[in-house]
């Protein structure tokens, strides 16, 4: 049987701690298959390329039979050249002080360069899938700035944030996390996020009923999964990277492979109306995949304050294209 041919994979931010969880695990083979050959094109910014190199050792040290080339550079156009799937891992995080306008700014600043050069230079096939925070807004200025790329090869990250809600179900039902189907994440991968128990299964019934603890459901789980970022790092001085990495490989997986059935993927696409979302916000849905593309499942009861939720995380997000509304084409 024939090799496959190598899939291009870009990833910026490479030296950072998230892509130091993620690069070992896509280079074993852990997130496109046992039998996908790669060529990994790895970015960071000049001052830090002397550690990725070190980073490059390790893989290299690891004698991965996929890996066939790695090129480190801190030059976007260099580094998605012929991509077929772009991780784009490295933002600027939210320092002490810093208004979270401020934040967007910066980040959206570089993620209109990746965007304008991912257009250029990518694949004509090419996924991108947006980690570095905050994501939804920075997919979208990156998206708006790459016009040569359809608008649903896009993704932003709040699979994290779903992995974390079926984790907090599963625990309080006494039930298995595969036991837990159907949870959406609704919104902003932020704080406003709305994680959906009303529409959550556990076992085959529904979270509500099994569960029995509507105070709970509406109150400390929400809470907990907003805030859960915030707890970990409080926790252990610093941030959640092991598990962002998993959640990036279970989102390319969720893209490249079929949902399973009766089952939803979490992922932040552009919105087309859906649900009476804004057109044009990358916004968290459940999402069924094909393998080949996506669409956003229809029928998710959404009660009132279920529909109170989602419009506090739909004004966030409307917020947020806002404030980086000089970043966008007019």
């Amino acid at each position: 049987m024939a090799e496959k041919s190598p899939i291009r994979v870009a990833v910026t931010g490479a030296a950072g701690n998230v892509s130091y969880a993620l690069l070992f695990r896509l280079a074993s083979g852990q997130v496109l298959g046992p039998d996908q050959p790669l060529e990994l094109r790895l970015q960071e910014i000049e001052a830090v390329v002397p550690a990725l190199e070190g980073v490059v050792m390790e893989i290299d040290d690891c004698a991965f039979p996929l890996v066939r080339s790695i090129d480190v550079t801190a030059d976007y156009a260099t580094v998605f050249d012929g991509a077929s799937l772009a991780l784009l891992v490295g933002s600027v995080p939210r320092r002490e002080g810093m208004e979270r306008k401020d934040l967007l700014s910066i980040n959206g600043s570089t993620f209109k360069a990746q965007g304008e050069a991912l257009s250029a230079k990518a694949a004509d096939d090419v996924r991108i899938l947006v980690v570095g925070n905050p994501c939804n807004t920075n997919c979208l200025v990156a998206r708006e700035n790459a016009k040569d790329i359809p608008a649903e090869r896009w993704f932003a990250m709040t699979r994290l944030d779903q992995n974390r809600a079926r984790s907090q179900l599963a625990k309080r039902a006494g039930a298995l996390v595969g036991d837990v189907r159907n949870l959406a994440i609704w919104g902003n991968h932020s704080s406003t996020q709305y994680p959906d128990f009303g529409n959550a299964t556990i076992g085959g019934r529904p979270a509500r009923s099994v569960i029995g603890d509507d105070a709970w459901l509406r109150g400390d789980f929400i809470s907990t999964i907003q805030q859960r970022g915030a707890a970990v790092i409080k926790a252990r001085g610093a941030s959640s990277a092991a598990s962002a990495a998993n959640a990036a490989i279970d989102s390319v997986r969720s893209i490249f492979n079929p949902t399973p059935k009766g089952d939803n993927d979490a992922l932040a696409v552009v919105s087309n109306g859906e649900y009476d979302i804004p057109q044009g916000l990358q916004f968290g849905f459940p999402v069924s995949s094909s393998g080949d593309g996506w669409e956003v499942i229809e029928g998710f009861e959404l009660d009132a304050f279920a529909r109170e939720k989602i419009t506090i995380t739909t004004n966030e997000l409307l917020e947020e294209r806002e404030a980086v509304a000089d970043l966008l084409p007019s």
